[in-house]
């Protein structure tokens, strides 16, 4: 017999997805919609790819080949399918920079060496740290990388040459603009005009031609007037492939390589993986809610960057990550899976091999005018405004200063200084108020207690009377161990001098029981995971049962105290964990069905938290077999949605004591009439059937036997739902896998105890056994009001 305990699989083999387009035995399908949704991609990316590498003023064919390599490596190896990889703009000042110290070749060698990071930190599983950068830091480098960017494209747009720095570019602006070439404005204007207006055409046409990507239109059409009115400006010039410069050994101060190298990594690593995340909204906010398109695997997306990189480098391209603008496209295109991104990578191959001499009629200030769009799109409004509701403007301010200024790694790292400053201000603001209420002294503390404010924090404690009722509310999730000795010492002579103190907060931590005097009964009676009625702290009897009237229920009252004492006590705990579940979406290890039953609280007898139990409860914790006419196919859903999409390791089944449902089973007669209720449990008579076939013998639970027929039919009923688990072909299919286990829990309310099924691999050979594990300490009843 063994113990069958919940365990999270890391590795779980990939299923086909219910809406995935179908293989076959080594064949190479392709949805339709893929295929379009790879053209429109391929629209977008193929300007863009010449205009980025015009940018940093790399050979103009580097650009394609990193848009070649990011749709067909990192399409292939990364792990976030519909993503799309290639140049990227937020790379072009530090490409630009490190080809005017080292030469072409020797950023090649970086962009390689940069890839080879990559892998490594993909192989360590440190993808998920990157998502700890403040986003006003991720934001305020791409509007700086933005700014740099608009700034050097403006002199081309003008027919000049940019500038080594933005410092420069910012200068040198005057007398650019007093020479200022008119056809190369032309056309930057024209392209400009373009970009703006064709995402705004009203009307029903106006939506259809939409569809056509702004960059092609624009680019498009200032080639065919630049041709047809035979304007004299620069334009693309594609060497031969056969001349194509590949990379050579690095050569070059040592310290500054490793500072290219740790450059490229950082933004090409973070922009990529916060790109993963945003694809993954997307694909949810879809009409078909991203069905059959897998979550992001951010480690394998890393490895799949870093592969690119790599290859992009050794074939003399740009540095390559994941970029927002054809991402989008692809999503919005309808993409299902990863073929997709691979396909447009396919076509820019084509495309440079073939459609050279097209290439070679784009003027030069076209694709300087789009690239200078797009950098002044990275200076977000949106993003600006967030930043400021989240009060972390200077953050942003410093970091996009540091990068158009200095550099992208030294405003990177002012930017986390001026965070770092802005955390510890924070921190160390500390509002000490008091107050007396109903006799009693009230010292509220709001903010985090440290060492900062043990001043503050002594002051006011010794201004309290001696002798007095005091009540020290902590509001703030951290305290010190200065502040902790601080309040414990002036506890202790408090109580030498005839009173009373009790402090309560979040952590709902007594730093000294008070005596039971009158003032301070009514919130002794308060302690977690307790019913409502134990939780009026501060309100005494009479109020209560005064506040308890028809025209305002207690209900009401109860479940508006609830939510206020959760946003001010529970809500500051895990908001960084709910806000980082929020953009990452929900990976729950356990689809875990249980009873309805208000004395059921599955967080509390699991020890979970948001994010670990994908949850489903009806009466009686039952399982529809498949098939069966029920008018309610929730739990069907769930099943499939949690085993097919969300991939879960495991599903418990939970039944509990006393379970009205079992005893509605077992107090049915054959002329009670056909209510809601009765209809719905009639999924439950194959458990009754089971236990009225005596082919079980039970054994005991804690020492004893089930203590009656209720109970034998509610443990025999969570043996017969598993049972009906297998019937789904989605679990079925999943347990031939090993990738799926089932396990069975039984709550003994009365006991605050939880049992576990063990047995063997199959259901059907279980000995119906319910062993004890992890005995859960029995809560004490609660007292009376």
């Amino acid at each position: 017999m063994t113990l069958c305990t919940p365990a999270r699989t890391t590795n779980r083999p990939r299923v086909q997805r219910p809406h995935s387009p179908p293989k076959g035995p080594g064949r190479f399908r392709v949805a339709g919609a893929d295929l379009s949704a790879s053209v429109a991609v391929f629209l977008i990316a193929l300007p863009l790819s010449l205009g980025i590498a015009l940018a940093t003023g790399a050979p103009l064919q580097s650009g394609l080949v990193a848009a070649a390599v990011g749709g067909l490596v990192a399409g292939r190896f990364g792990g976030s399918p519909l993503q799309v990889s290639g140049p990227a703009a937020g790379l072009t000042v530090v490409t630009a920079e490190l080809i005017q110290l080292y030469g072409w070749r020797t950023t090649c060698a970086i962009t390689v060496l940069a890839g080879l990071v990559q892998l490594g930190l993909s192989a360590l599983r440190v993808a998920r740290s990157a998502l700890a950068v403040s986003p006003a830091i991720v934001h305020g480098m791409l509007a700086g990388i933005g700014a740099t960017i608009a700034l050097a494209q403006l002199h081309i747009v003008l027919g000049g040459t940019p500038q080594s720095s933005a410092v420069a570019n910012a200068l040198g602006l005057p007398a650019q603009l007093a020479h200022a070439r008119p056809a190369a404005l032309g056309i930057s204007a024209l392209t400009v005009a373009v970009l703006l207006c064709w995402p705004r055409l009203p009307g029903r046409a106006g939506r259809l031609v939409r569809k056509v990507p702004a960059a092609l239109v624009a680019v498009a059409g200032a080639t065919a007037v630049a041709a047809l009115a035979g304007l004299a400006v620069p334009r693309v010039d594609l060497p031969s492939w056969s001349s194509h410069a590949l990379p050579g050994l690095p050569t070059g101060p040592v310290l500054g390589i490793a500072a290219g190298v740790l450059t490229i990594t950082l933004v090409t690593s973070v922009q990529s993986l916060l790109s993963a995340v945003a694809v993954d909204k997307l694909i949810a906010a879809r009409p078909d809610h991203g069905m059959g398109v897998p979550r992001s695997r951010l480690d394998r997306e890393l490895a799949g960057q870093g592969a690119a990189n790599v290859v992009s480098g050794a074939l003399g391209g740009l540095p390559v990550a994941g970029v927002a603008v054809r991402s989008v496209a692809n999503v919005s295109a309808g993409a299902v899976s990863r073929a997709s991104t691979m396909l447009h990578g396919l076509w820019i191959v084509l495309a440079a091999l073939l459609l050279v001499p097209v290439l070679d009629l784009i003027p030069l200030p076209a694709l300087a005018a789009l690239v200078m769009v797009v950098g002044l799109q990275m200076v977000s409004i949106t993003h600006i405004r967030t930043v400021t509701r989240h009060r972390e403007v200077v953050v942003y301010a410093a970091t996009l200063s540091g990068v158009v200024l200095v550099g992208i790694l030294e405003g990177v790292a002012l930017g986390v200084g001026v965070a770092i400053a802005v955390a510890l201000h924070r921190l160390a603001r500390t509002r000490i108020t008091r107050e007396e209420r109903d006799g009693r002294q009230l010292l509220h503390v709001r903010g985090q207690l440290t060492f900062l404010a043990v001043p503050r924090l002594s002051r006011a404690l010794h201004q309290l009377p001696q002798g007095s009722d005091v009540v020290v509310e902590l509001d703030g999730s951290f305290m010190d161990h200065a502040a902790y000795e601080t309040l414990s010492d002036w506890t202790a002579g408090h109580l030498a001098h005839g009173g009373t103190v009790e402090t309560t907060g979040p952590s709902g931590a007594r730093i000294a029981e008070p005596a039971p005097t009158a003032a301070s009964a009514a919130h002794a009676c308060c302690r977690p995971w307790t019913p409502w009625h134990n939780h009026q702290c501060g309100e005494r009897p009479a109020e209560r049962a005064e506040s308890e009237t028809p025209e305002r229920p207690a209900a009401g009252l109860h479940l508006a105290s609830g939510i206020g004492k959760f946003q001010r006590n529970t809500a500051p705990l895990v908001r960084d964990e709910l806000a980082r579940l929020a953009r990452e979406g929900q990976t729950p290890s356990q689809l875990f069905l249980t009873c309805a039953d208000s004395r059921l609280v599955t967080s509390m007898i699991t020890s979970s938290g948001p994010g670990d139990l994908f949850t489903v409860r009806n009466v009686g914790n039952l399982v529809p077999l498949p098939g069966e006419e029920s008018g309610d196919d929730s739990v069907a859903a769930a099943i499939e949605y949690a085993v097919d999409v969300l991939r879960v390791a495991s599903i418990t089944v939970c039944g509990h004591s006393g379970c009205g449902a079992m005893q509605a089973l077992l107090n049915a007669g054959p002329d009670d009439p056909p209510t809601p209720l009765r209809r719905w449990l009639r999924h439950g008579r194959p458990s009754l059937e089971r236990m009225a076939s005596r082919r079980h013998a039970w054994a005991r639970i804690s020492g004893r036997l089930p203590a009656d027929a209720v109970e034998q039919l509610c443990l025999t009923n969570v043996v017969q739902q598993l049972e009906h688990l297998r019937a789904y072909e989605p679990v079925a299919r999943r347990l031939a896998e090993g990738s799926l286990t089932l396990h069975g829990v039984y709550f003994h309310v009365g006991e605050a105890q939880a049992y576990l099924l063990s047995g063997t691999d199959e259901v059907h050979s279980y000995d119906d056994v319910f062993t004890q594990v992890m005995p859960t300490e029995a809560l004490e009843p609660a007292r009376a009001s």
